[in-house]
């Protein structure tokens, strides 16, 4: 039950300044910080960690968006940590995401907007959508010298 997962806040929420307070949402539900770096990907790591939608249209708006600017990975740690950090940012596109999800209180874009404009979707975040997944992104992301273990005051009340 404890798992690992991916985040990635994206160059709009660092641009937007918003990466403490939607850090600050994944420690207050109890999941550790194990690993968190910034970093500028290049188009080669991009097309890496999206390679499931090469094929998709909208694949290079992804591979270009993301490499637009600085962004903050990490690594968090928790049950069932990876369920719960896709219910915490909301649905892919913010327009549909529920009020209080990170998607539905930061950002609005919609596919339709999106679309007519050409432009790849700000919607702040990836979060690994599988435990599987979640395996192969943090390789892809990390090093295991970048992870670490250790206690928390609260994991008695979390784990």
């Amino acid at each position: 039950m404890i798992e690992k997962t991916l985040i990635v806040l994206k160059p709009d929420a660092v641009e937007r300044q918003l990466c403490g307070e939607i850090i600050q949402r994944f420690e207050r539900v109890g999941l550790k910080i194990v690993g968190l770096k910034m970093m500028w990907i290049n188009k080669k790591h991009a097309e890496k960690h999206y390679a499931a939608h090469s094929s998709k249209s909208f694949f290079n708006g992804l591979v270009d968006f993301i490499t637009s600017g600085p962004v903050i990975a990490m690594v968090v740690e928790g049950i069932h940590a990876v369920s719960l950090v896709r219910k915490l940012v909301g649905d892919t596109e913010p327009f549909s995401s529920a009020p209080g999800t990170i998607r539905g209180d930061y950002s609005h874009h919609s596919y339709e907007y999106t679309d007519n404009k050409h432009i790849a979707i700000k919607n702040l975040i990836h979060a690994s959508g599988s435990k599987e997944e979640a395996e192969k992104e943090i390789s892809l992301w990390f090093s295991p010298d970048e992870l670490f273990e250790y206690s928390t005051v609260h994991e008695k009340h979390v784990f």
